[in-house]
């Protein structure tokens, strides 16, 4: 990997430090070029006529989204964001009083949303599967529960936000199939940081977002939906994307993943996001995360000399999410004073919880990228001491 040159496409490693690729990661100039001349050529001849001139590209875009995570493109809908394709796929799902649907401690806030309103829509029943002594899903406990029967869903983050952990995605996709029931995978955090294959995971559906590890455009994501299960479904709302009027009241669905999408969409956003997954697909998603999870053991073991501080990190195999808090200093006040030193992180919020224990505190997350230097890696280390030093 040509860390050099990767760094000379990606200006804003030349402002600070940039450690926030788990929120939003910085573009590559070949990603920004993609979006910028579509806009302009938009403001030339307009809208419509510079999307009937990038058809071929957009058309493209499917199967370059599905190289990038194993799929056929008819398996590929283009989305606004990855809670969006997450939300799609869920409501698609035909509940039925009793179903159960199984997740884990570490689920993301909007998704909990989503649960509470089925079992009010539809009589359904959150689970939640223990973590193993680790903090990774427990994988006996999760088998047992859906030897229970009853399981229509199995829900999972491949990669939580808030704990550095990457949870066995194929592992659990094997339990799930073999149970008949639908495996969900929200890889908002894994695609861009690692390889992911949906046949190799057993999937069925997958959400990803183009603005974190993918350093795709804002505003974008996609979803994946398996061939196999797609006639299962019925999207929660239908345009004139979606299906085709065939009577006053009756219509037909379109014959692949892209009855998920809205007619209107951003035509740069997704010319943007395609760039974005051909960029890390030219770099190679392995040498992509053997780079992110040696930068991050090496921010780990940096951090474990700072006094007062402690990484949060859990599970057997972690990801480019590093946690940690201090002693004594509020994570938001690490979070400022890092930035006015030219070191960019973020607050990190556990906003939910399936148990009745406490919400965890805030801690500071520091999320790496392939752009990052060891060098840079140091030099948060030694700043964060310096400022601990001024809180003292």
């Amino acid at each position: 990997m040509d860390t050099d040159l990767i760094r000379a496409q990606t200006p804003g490693t030349r402002h600070a430090v940039h450690l926030n690729a788990a929120g939003s990661a910085l573009a590559a100039a070949p990603v920004l070029a993609e979006v910028v001349a579509h806009l302009t050529l938009e403001s030339e001849i307009g809208g419509y006529e510079a999307a009937d001139a990038a058809a071929g590209r957009l058309a493209a875009s499917y199967g370059t989204l599905a190289e990038l995570v194993g799929a056929a493109p008819g398996e590929i809908a283009f989305t606004e964001s990855a809670t969006r394709a997450w939300d799609q796929a869920f409501y698609a799902i035909p509940f039925k009083p009793g179903d159960r649907i199984l997740t884990t401690t570490s689920e993301y806030s909007s998704n909990a949303l989503a649960y509470a309103q089925a079992a009010r829509r539809h009589g359904t029943v959150t689970e939640v599967v223990p973590d193993d002594a680790d903090g990774t899903i427990d994988l006996t406990a999760l088998e047992e529960s859906l030897g229970r029967g009853g399981v229509r869903l199995v829900a999972l983050n491949h990669v939580p936000t808030h704990d550095g952990l990457i949870n066995p995605a194929a592992e659990v996709g094997a339990l799930a199939r073999a149970h008949g029931a639908l495996f969900l995978l929200d890889a908002c955090q894994s695609v861009g940081q690692l390889p992911v294959d949906v046949s190799a995971l057993g999937v069925d559906l997958l959400s990803a977002t183009g603005r974190k590890f993918l350093r795709g455009p804002r505003g974008t994501g996609f979803l994946y939906v398996r061939g196999g299960v797609l006639d299962q479904l019925e999207p929660a709302v239908v345009d004139l994307c979606a299906a085709d009027l065939t009577g006053p009241s009756s219509f037909t669905f379109r014959p692949d993943a892209r009855r998920f999408e809205s007619w209107e969409r951003s035509v740069a956003g997704q010319l943007g996001l395609a760039a974005a997954a051909r960029y890390a697909l030219d770099l190679g998603l392995d040498a992509i995360a053997e780079r992110v999870q040696g930068l991050a053991a090496r921010l780990r073991a940096g951090l474990a000399d700072v006094p007062g501080i402690t990484v949060h990190d859990r599970g057997r195999h972690k990801s480019g999410i590093v946690t940690f808090g201090h002693t004594s200093a509020p994570a938001a006040t690490i979070v400022q004073g890092l930035a006015a030193r030219g070191v960019v992180t973020r607050v990190s919020e556990q906003t939910y919880r399936y148990d009745d224990g406490p919400t965890p505190a805030a801690r500071v997350r520091a999320s790496v990228h392939y752009y990052n230097t060891e060098d840079e890696i140091d030099t948060a280390v030694t700043t964060l001491a310096a400022l601990l030093r001024t809180l003292a």
